[in-house]
């Protein structure tokens, strides 16, 4: 890791430093870590939103907070801005205590769902701004400005005013404004929100791009699964001002550590139940209303007895009935070990690329499982018809605690 540098107007614009890559089970050392909170706490009125938050941000990486709405990851961005003072804990920039410093001597680029674009000026000059209030030559904001342009891939629109502009264009110049300035964090605040779905995918690769070709470090706000997995090395998940889970892309995704990480993050599929046996690296679990299941786990001997078990969508294998056994009580396995359990199909829904089945098993038990088809019509399933689902140990996930 490079060494703390302090942030000036003299540093070398987008000086390129390698972005960090996966999780961080060790402690970060102090030359690692851009920014930090320790035990930040926030309250609105009655409403307590940050609840002593723990957070250490690596240099050079994009730290996603992703989070439904109301769950405090834009008033961590606005803390870390010094937009409004926590009322506990303390913020920490390049390890300086930063808690008294106002908002215009932190260095931060700031990009937010709108684009704040002034529509009197034109590209060059609402990239300069920043610039020129620093008072820096006319020669060195022509070629930061030249830099910043190129760096979005806008330098041809220099001239124009941001009325000319599309959507995805505004955001990045916008993006280009806060990075001429040379901060030493970009925050972000679910910057592609107001883009469509096509456009919004597209910037996902151009802000990943930019973060790459510039090495800095970026704080990116989100709702949407989608986009933080996309961008981030680590995402962390907010819920009612708590971190819920911190970690890179794929084990948030592939391993939540609570029910509401799994359920935010796409399980469809959360039934509770509890261990009744053990096989070596393997648990029995027992689902209320439900047939039993066999999972790999690593569930210690102390862990609580009820459990949250999730499986997703994709995951689960359908196939015809099997008269000669019965699923619907005790433990059912077809031939390499994974549980089987039997239904009917409720629902289905043509998605485009797949089909999405609801499989009723009992009065409180669904399944919900996602085929790839490409052809509805020629599609084996029917509603009414009895399915035989597998689903397999190695992807049922067990949330212990329950």
């Amino acid at each position: 890791m490079s060494k703390s540098v302090k942030a000036s107007d003299e540093r070398v614009p987008f000086a390129h430093s390698a972005p960090h890559t996966g999780s961080t089970s060790a402690p970060l050392t102090s030359a690692e870590v851009a920014v930090e909170l320790r035990g930040v706490s926030k309250q609105f009125g009655e409403v307590r939103v940050l609840r002593e938050l723990n957070l250490a941000v690596q240099r050079g990486e994009i730290l996603a907070l992703l989070g439904p709405s109301g769950s405090g990851k834009s008033t961590v961005l606005n803390l870390i801005a010094g937009f409004f003072p926590p009322d506990e804990g303390h913020i920490l920039l390049d390890g300086e205590l930063v808690d008294a410093v106002p908002t215009y001597r932190r260095n931060l680029g700031m990009v937010f769902q709108s684009y704040s674009l002034f529509p009197h000026m034109n590209v060059f000059d609402n990239v300069a701004f920043g610039l020129t209030v620093r008072r820096l030559s006319p020669e060195a904001v022509r070629e930061r400005v030249s830099r910043a342009l190129d760096l979005v891939r806008l330098q041809h629109l220099a001239e124009r005013f941001p009325a000319q502009l599309s959507g995805g264009q505004q955001q990045r110049i916008a993006v280009a404004r806060a990075l001429v300035v040379n901060p030493r964090v970009l925050l972000c605040d679910e910057p592609l929100s107001n883009l469509d779905a096509k456009l919004r995918k597209e910037l996902q690769v151009e802000l990943r791009r930019i973060q790459r070709d510039t090495g800095i470090t970026m704080i990116y706000v989100t709702h949407d699964q989608e986009e933080a997995v996309t961008l981030a090395d680590r995402i962390g998940l907010l819920d009612n001002g708590t971190l819920e889970q911190l970690g890179d892309p794929h084990t948030v995704f592939e391993f939540p550590r609570t029910r509401f990480v799994a359920e935010f993050m796409g399980y469809a599929n959360v039934f509770v139940g509890e261990i009744v046996g053990r096989r070596s690296d393997h648990i029995m679990i027992q689902l209320e209303d439900g047939p039993q299941l066999l999972a790999d786990a690593p569930v210690s001997s102390d862990d609580s007895s009820r459990v949250a078990v999730c499986i997703r969508e994709e995951r689960i294998g359908v196939g015809p009935t099997d008269t000669s056994s019965d699923p619907s009580a005790g433990l059912a396995l077809d031939s390499i070990g994974h549980s089987v359990v039997l239904g009917r199909i409720e629902t289905i829904t043509y998605t485009g690329l797949s089909l999405m089945l609801v499989v009723r098993h009992s009065d409180r038990l669904a399944v919900r499982v996602r085929l790839p088809i490409h052809d509805f019509a020629t599609s084996p399933y029917a509603v009414g018809s009895s399915v035989r689902l597998t689903l397999p140990r190695q992807h049922l996930r067990v949330i212990p605690g329950q």
